[in-house]
């Protein structure tokens, strides 16, 4: 279950990012803690979405999640989604947090989606193995028949992070690196709280979760219709997955009310022109780190 949809981050020929600082080559954008800033009209059009969908209805569409990502995938197959060659370069820690060179990393991706993250990394980095789990099924088999994949290099399975216990399949205290990208904003906001309990159970004491998802006023966000929204920042789509819209703060709250410790929290704003249909497209990311802290005793035997 991970999802970038409606527009990819990648530059093509069509699609070329203008903001305002440069991260090399041929990236451009924007960070901090400064949340996008609306035009009139803009606010005025969020401001009288105000009507939420009905319990009843929100209730059904928590019932058939699974469906619905299993659905999309059916639908699209292994064709909707890019592959992220962009990982190492913007997460540099599934490097850096190496203490020596060529050290193997055990890597958790929570949320896998059909492998347009985990098969590029293991090809560009020879020295990981990769547990990775989705929610839907037919995701998860996607990623089995890849020609890449390898149980040498890496393990995939089945997961409702939200109530299967990851230890079932990752032993405790294991991974050096998790990385959550685009996958906490399509879940439920009452239940994202268990997803990060579910992955300090496996994430290594001194070690990071590495996330991207979703900021508050991204494009996406603006393009819903009315009758679309579910809550605060949270809305659906017409094949009935959902997405959140995350502020700095909220997520800041939302990791440290589970033990971790920030790192760093920040925005990622990107001004995309889509040159075919004359688009001028506002990305909006939230791009953090958070570390599981050593227990009292392991930082006073340092």
């Amino acid at each position: 279950m991970k999802d970038s949809r409606m527009f990819h981050e990648n530059t093509s020929t069509d699609c070329l990012n203008l903001t305002t600082t440069s991260t090399g080559g041929d990236a451009f954008q924007k960070k901090g803690h400064s949340a996008r800033i609306l035009s009139p009209e803009e606010a005025e059009r969020l401001a009288k979405d105000k009507v939420l969908m009905t319990d009843f209805k929100q209730l059904k569409l928590e019932k058939e999640a699974q469906k619905n990502w299993d659905l999309f995938y059916k639908r699209n197959s292994t064709n909707f989604f890019k592959d992220r060659h962009w990982t190492t370069r913007e997460f540099q820690e599934l490097k850096a947090c190496r203490e020596f060179e060529d050290q193997k990393l055990t890597i958790l991706e929570a949320g896998c989606g059909v492998g347009n993250c985990l098969f590029p990394l293991l090809e560009e980095d020879l020295n990981i193995f990769a547990y990775a789990c989705d929610f839907s099924p037919r995701a998860v088999e996607y990623v089995k028949k890849n020609s890449l994949y390898s149980t040498e290099r890496c393990k995939v399975f089945q997961c409702d992070l939200t109530k299967d216990d990851l230890t079932e399949n990752i032993p405790a205290d294991s991974v050096d690196v998790v990385t959550l990208i685009f996958v906490l904003s399509a879940i439920h906001p009452d239940k994202m709280r268990l997803v990060l309990k579910n992955i300090y159970k496996v994430l290594k004491p001194g070690k990071c979760v590495l996330f991207r998802d979703y900021g508050l006023y991204d494009h996406a966000m603006l393009r819903f219709k009315s009758g679309s929204k579910l809550g605060e920042n949270f809305y659906v789509r017409q094949d009935g997955t959902r997405s959140y819209f995350f502020t700095e703060e909220f997520l800041s709250q939302l990791f440290k009310a589970e033990g971790y410790e920030q790192v760093v929290n920040e925005y990622v704003q990107r001004e995309t022109v889509n040159r075919k249909e004359g688009l001028c497209v506002p990305r909006v990311f939230l791009q953090s780190k958070f570390r599981k802290p050593f227990a009292k005793t392991e930082v006073l035997a340092d």
